[in-house]
């Protein structure tokens, strides 16, 4: 009988930590992280100061929590199983552009740069928590693959940086700084192939 008042509450919680995050991230890149007051935060989501207080006790829980759901995918940390090179690579490679081409981390980043003079704290919780879980998960991958005897790398750091440096600089780079840019979906695809294609080149074993 108990069970049904606590979902209900908790998805009350999660609805409203959505909309205090999307607030957050609007005024953010409005007015910039300093002036953006908490006060501010929680008349534009819509809820009381008490309940952003209870949610996100400083800014910086705020500003984490936006890096957290810029980065956050249900199978982002689900490495492919070893064995299939070519294959392995191209999911990896589909769900990195996916996740980069969401209006989210781009405005994620567009925070972080603007604010980077003042507030260097911003990038380093962005690069903690958001894109160092995230290599990780792509060097775990390239790691199974040397063991399994189908890939051969010496320095998995450098493969894992090769791989994801080919998808973003086309992808994503270019849309923080050239107003419009947007790339179809089947350029997005001739991008991941290729990336895949040269990555096998320099790593594929006979295995």
């Amino acid at each position: 009988m108990e069970s049904a008042p606590s979902t209900y509450h908790q998805r009350v919680a999660e609805e409203k930590r959505a909309l205090i995050v999307r607030a957050a991230t609007t005024l953010f890149l409005e007015l910039g992280y300093d002036r953006a007051s908490l006060a501010r935060v929680a008349e534009s989501a819509g809820v009381s100061k008490a309940t952003l207080f209870k949610q996100f006790p400083t800014k910086a829980a705020l500003f984490d929590a936006i890096v957290t759901e810029s980065w956050a995918s249900d199978d982002e940390l689900d490495v492919p199983p070893a064995g299939d090179l070519a294959a392995g690579l191209t999911t990896i490679g589909h769900r990195y552009a996916a996740l980069l081409t969401r209006p989210e981390m781009t405005d994620l980043f567009r925070i972080v740069i603007a604010e980077l003079p003042r507030f260097p704290e911003l990038a380093q919780a962005q690069f903690a928590q958001g894109k160092m879980p995230y290599f990780a998960s792509v060097r775990r991958y390239l790691d199974a693959e040397r063991e399994a005897g189908t890939a051969a790398v010496d320095d998995l750091d450098l493969a894992t940086t090769q791989l994801l440096g080919m998808i973003s600089n086309y992808l994503f780079w270019p849309r923080l700084l050239i107003p419009g840019w947007t790339v179809s979906q089947a350029r997005t695809t001739e991008v991941v192939e290729d990336a895949v294609r040269t990555m096998l080149a320099r790593y594929a074993t006979d295995g």
